[in-house]
């Protein structure tokens, strides 16, 4: 029940007016203009962040580019890794929901900040979100992406959700607003279905590196020479992303199936083929399949989840900030991911599968 005075969530209906083609440049500043979107997702954060609905203050962060041609981005917050609530016990990739574990049904009705809908609805229409606040924010903007709670989802990949977060990162005229999420055995710590939605202030190579076609149809890649190889999926605008969304979850789905969990990562990107290839830049999905972790996620360690597979190193310590080395990140990054060959070979899987 809302406690007497509590901020009431906005009602943010959008339509195809709303989806910014081309989102600012990195030239032009980050942030220097900013869409309906933005600016009700980070007026209602910042309100929050007033009126005490996080864990903690958040600041200006300790931020820098490691040396080394991955342009790594490492970022220092001591109090994310203190702070925030113990991650759950993952034990399976297909746990069910658990009623009696932190759940988002629990959250306090002043931490949803807006009712995100596709206006117009129909059957093709993406599924509503939430768009709350995570408690224990990366950074200034951290929200996450929730169906309606009550309808108890696990933490696995559906397509009316992610069809509905993939067009939020369109909605945003900012180039660092970036969505993930953490599969359970890739990171995850709550049991529930969310979605990560966040700013970052700057460019990752992720966003323009090439990526090498893996099969003729459906335009799966192999994004390579970046910190995690992942696969790519990418569409030029919103028309697309109903597909797009059924495509990455048959593919995660397949690697749930081989025994592999999964993190995703969606950003605003140049075409698979790179910077220069025309059309100007488009939406990047990345999926990386990986060993599974079981067991709580240690919160004081750097552990690789979505954000680390971009490269994007939110660090818990002054020492690691201090001391971290590209080559001691990548070797940590790369020890959850498949050997080149698997790789190849569960790529050339995912091709087949959605060809078919």
């Amino acid at each position: 029940m809302a406690a007497a005075g509590d901020p009431q969530p906005e009602e943010f209906v959008y339509g195809e007016e709303d989806f910014v083609p081309q989102a600012g440049a990195w030239v032009d500043g980050p942030g220097s203009a900013l869409s309906r979107f933005d600016r009700a997702l980070l007026d209602g954060w910042s309100d929050r962040m007033e009126r005490g609905f996080f864990r903690y203050r958040l600041g200006p962060l300790p931020t820098r580019l490691l040396p080394g041609p991955m342009r790594l981005v490492a970022q220092l917050n001591v109090q994310r890794g203190t702070e925030r609530r113990p991650p759950q016990e993952v034990r399976s990739l297909r746990q069910p929901f658990d009623p009696r574990a932190f759940n988002f049904t629990r959250i306090r009705p002043g931490e949803v900040l807006l009712r995100l809908r596709r206006a117009g609805g129909g059957p093709a229409a993406p599924e509503p979100l939430l768009v709350a606040i995570n408690a224990s924010p990366l950074e200034r903007g951290h929200v996450l992406l929730l169906p309606e709670p009550a309808r108890a989802l696990p933490q696995a990949l559906t397509a009316p959700p992610l069809h509905a977060a993939l067009e939020a990162v369109l909605l945003s005229a900012h180039p660092g607003f970036r969505v993930g999420f953490n599969g359970l055995g890739g990171c995850a710590s709550v049991n529930h279905f969310h979605l990560h939605g966040f700013y970052l202030e700057q460019p990752l190579l992720v966003e323009a590196a090439p990526a090498r076609p893996l099969g003729p149809q459906h335009g799966l890649s192999l994004l390579h020479d970046v910190p995690a190889p992942a696969f790519l999926f990418y569409a030029a605008g919103p028309a697309g992303l109903g597909a797009l969304a059924r495509d990455v979850c048959r593919a995660a789905e397949h690697l749930t199936d081989t025994g592999l969990a999964c993190n995703l990562f969606a950003t605003r990107g140049d075409p698979p083929e790179g910077p220069g290839a025309g059309g100007g830049r488009g939406l990047r999905v990345l999926l990386w399949g990986r060993r599974p972790r079981f067991g709580a996620k240690a919160s004081a360690a750097f552990t690789v989840a979505l954000c680390e597979l971009a490269g994007y190193l939110p660090l818990p310590t002054a020492a690691l900030y201090r001391d971290m080395s590209e080559a001691e990140a990548l070797r940590a990054i790369r020890e959850e991911l498949l050997p080149e060959p698997q790789l190849l070979r569960l790529g050339r899987d995912l091709a087949r599968l959605l060809a078919g």
